[in-house]
């Protein structure tokens, strides 16, 4: 089997049509699912979905066009190649999202708001909500920041989280580990 090339820190879109390409719920579901660091083929991809193999394809080679998935190693039998992220994260770009149309800038959005939405209601109907202390919270918060301080907390945080992540995947972690979606954003307040 071919050796897997080491994954890029992250992948950042800068073209509005790049954008356009996650307004689709499978897409956004098998992004969320590559970038956690699952490997898949299409038959497995569509099963996730409730698309058919065909149909699945299609998304995963548009999404490949940008660069956001690339296809893995070849299988053991050659029958079908698994798809895979080719980094850690992925990133928009503001500059990407200014310059996008009203159909890319609600892809930006719910690329980021619907799994939240998700896993928000999830946890709010959980009876497990505090079975840990301090291991699943929410907060908001107001800071007043220059840019220069915007970006440097931005650096931070990514950099902690990048900590956190760094060789874990579905099949390596901690034995105790439980996949958990973190959520990070720092956007200028509007009135």
């Amino acid at each position: 089997m071919a050796r897997r090339p080491a994954l890029k820190k992250q992948v950042t879109l800068t073209d509005p049509k790049a954008i356009r390409a996650l307004a689709h719920p499978a897409r956004q579901r098998i992004i969320d699912e590559l970038y956690s660091g699952s490997v898949l083929t299409a038959t497995e991809a569509a099963r996730l979905c409730g698309l058919t193999p065909s149909a699945m394809s299609y998304h995963l080679r548009a999404l490949e066009q940008w660069g956001i998935i690339v296809r893995d190693a070849s299988t053991e039998d050659g029958r079908e190649r698994p798809w895979r992220a080719p980094a850690r994260s992925l990133h928009i770009s503001s500059r990407a999202a200014e310059g996008s149309s009203k159909v890319a800038a609600k892809a930006f959005v719910s690329t980021f708001t619907e799994p939240l939405l998700k896993d928000l209601e999830a946890w709010a109907a959980s009876d497990r909500r505090g079975a840990a202390a301090g291991a699943s919270d929410m907060a908001k918060d107001r800071l007043w920041l220059s840019d220069k301080e915007a970006a440097e907390l931005n650096h931070e945080v990514r950099a902690l989280l990048e900590r956190y992540g760094k060789g874990r995947t579905p099949e390596r972690h901690p034995e105790d580990a439980q996949a958990r979606n973190v959520f990070w954003s720092i956007l200028p307040h509007t009135q």
